[in-house]
């Protein structure tokens, strides 16, 4: 009798690591964090602390990123300048994410005339130009900050209520929730727990791509005089003001430029992430 071997085959597995360029994302978004937070009880000097023997200076060692037109040091004000580039915006999405989830998921799984009233609502704020509509509301009201922060936020759910209705429109004929019709299950826990949490991935991607939005129109209105008070040191407000000086020291511009673009792009990077690696997960790959 002749022994044959069988060989199993080796099935190697790669670990799944987290992709360098999104731990880049992911730090620098933290450094951020740690700078609105932490940052301003570590600084030598305040964010309108003045120099009048450096207006729109160099780097320097006293001086990390210069001095602005005024000789306040460009690196104090763009760390305290941090909690407002992250607050308006995380307030501006996760209003967003709340109301776009309990209205989106409402009209996608109730339908009949709960949809209809609120897809033609949505339908109406899609057609206001935001952003000009933005800037019209805040110079009336003789607004500021929070002022553009709230209508921001009111103008910004109508393309996550399409979004999120949409998903729920796919989750709606799937068997387990006519299982959990079958068994008796409330309708308020088939759309807010079970429908939600199958939805919650697209909610937290469309969470990070209103968060870059947001940063950006914030920084806008900043910038045209809309936002944030004069002085304040506030992002938008520091390339406006870094434009005076842009050939004496161009780092009071580039400084919260960069700052603005590589935020926006950082959160907007994470979120496609959270979302891809989520579905693979879900598929079981």
């Amino acid at each position: 009798m002749t022994a044959i071997a069988v060989v199993a085959p080796m099935v190697t597995r790669r670990k799944k690591r987290v992709p360098i360029g999104i731990m880049l994302c992911f730090g620098f978004v933290l450094v951020v964090i740690l700078a609105a937070f932490v940052g301003p009880h570590f600084l030598t000097r305040t964010a309108n602390t003045a120099d009048p023997f450096n207006l729109g200076a160099t780097p320097t060692a006293r001086h990390w990123l210069g001095t602005d037109e005024l000789g306040r040091d460009v690196y104090a004000r763009l760390v305290i300048g941090a909690y407002s580039a992250l607050i308006g915006p995380f307030i501006i999405a996760l209003s967003g994410l709340i109301v776009s989830g309990l209205v989106g998921i409402a009209a996608g799984y109730l339908g009949g005339l709960t949809d209809m009233v609120t897809m033609r609502v949505v339908d109406f704020m899609i057609a206001l130009p935001g952003l000009l509509l933005t800037i019209v509301l805040v110079t009336v009201v003789q607004g500021g900050y929070w002022v553009a922060v709230l209508v921001l936020s009111v103008l910004n759910v109508q393309g996550d209520i399409r979004l999120v209705r949409g998903a729920t429109l796919a989750q709606r004929s799937l068997a387990y929730v006519e299982a959990a019709r079958v068994v008796g299950i409330s309708r308020f826990a088939i759309m807010y727990r079970h429908i939600a949490r199958n939805v919650i991935t697209i909610l937290l991607a469309d969470c990070a791509v209103d968060f870059a939005g947001a940063l950006v129109a914030l920084a806008g209105l900043s910038f045209l005089g809309l936002g944030a008070p004069p002085g304040t040191p506030d992002w938008g407000l520091m390339l406006t003001a870094g434009q005076q000086i842009l050939f004496e020291n161009p780092f009071a511009s580039l400084a919260p430029g960069l700052a603005i673009v590589i935020l926006a792009v950082s959160v907007n990077l994470i979120g496609d992430w959270l979302y891809e690696w989520q579905s693979r997960v879900a598929s079981g790959r």
